[in-house]
């Protein structure tokens, strides 16, 4: 298949997801320690989320992970001003712009140039999302939205929680807002906890896939793209599993498939 998308009629998007799908490895990591060295968060609250950004790196999320990374953002904002948070910027995107992998920059400039609108969505807070969105040259940021009182996080949603079927009612909420149609929307993701998002578009892409994100594509005959790894451990996986060395560490005109049904 080719790797260009094709034209846009000007009724659809690009939706990506962000840790290990436009980035190598995770930003709640990068949030941790601008937010630590910032003295917004405890040091044993630091160790506590650089485990779990750990573990996500290695192994993915699931639904468990989840619920406990939605209340770790909204306890660590927890009376937090929302000026003090938004000045970790200067350090964080500096910082995830270096994590930018290429051949997502590619594809978000193909589909610029095919004149769709490009989205991050992402579990990380919109305070962080948004500004890299703006840095990359993309149309906005997606993310969770925390309640703000007088400047002050509450530890409250004031939206949904950008994860699993949250990320679709956000992107849904952005479709009708912009007069996107879905249906001709592209999405793309690494883990399987984003099944919603891929399904909610008509064309899904799996990057880097985990196993049951992998199954999911052949037995609906996605296309796959395996971008370039920055983790010797995920090289040694994709090694093994794919058996070709060129996909854990080529570039993207050659690292794009179509998953083979079974």
């Amino acid at each position: 298949m080719s790797s260009n998308p094709p034209p846009s009629s000007g009724s659809s998007a690009a939706f990506f997801d962000l840790d290990r799908t436009l980035i190598s490895g995770s930003s709640a990591f990068v949030l941790g320690v601008a937010a630590w060295r910032g003295k917004l968060v405890p040091t044993h609250q630091f160790v506590r989320d650089a485990f779990s950004a750990l573990q996500f790196l290695l192994a993915g999320a699931d639904d468990d992970t989840s619920m406990g990374v939605r209340d770790r953002i909204l306890g660590a904002v927890k009376g937090v001003r929302l000026d003090d948070l938004v000045a970790l910027n200067a350090d964080i995107v500096p910082k995830l712009m270096e994590r930018v992998r290429p051949e997502s920059m590619r594809l978000i400039e193909q589909h610029r140039d095919a004149g769709r609108a490009t989205y991050i969505v992402s579990a990380s807070p919109i305070e962080l999302v948004e500004p890299l969105a703006k840095a990359l040259g993309m149309t906005a940021g997606i993310g969770t939205r925390s309640r703000i009182v007088d400047g002050t996080y509450t530890g409250e949603l004031a939206g949904p929680f950008c994860y699993g079927p949250g990320k679709v009612e956000a992107m849904e909420e952005i479709a009708a807002v912009q007069g996107l149609d879905l249906e001709r929307c592209w999405a793309y993701s690494d883990s399987h906890s984003d099944l919603p998002m891929l399904r909610a578009v008509g064309h899904p892409v799996a990057v880097n896939p985990d196993a049951p994100l992998e199954r999911v594509a052949a037995d609906h005959g996605w296309p796959v793209v395996e971008f370039r790894k920055r983790s010797k451990a995920v090289i040694r996986r994709t090694t093994q599993t794919v058996g070709a060395v060129g996909l854990a560490v080529g570039g993207f005109a050659g690292g794009v498939r179509w998953a083979r049904t079974h």
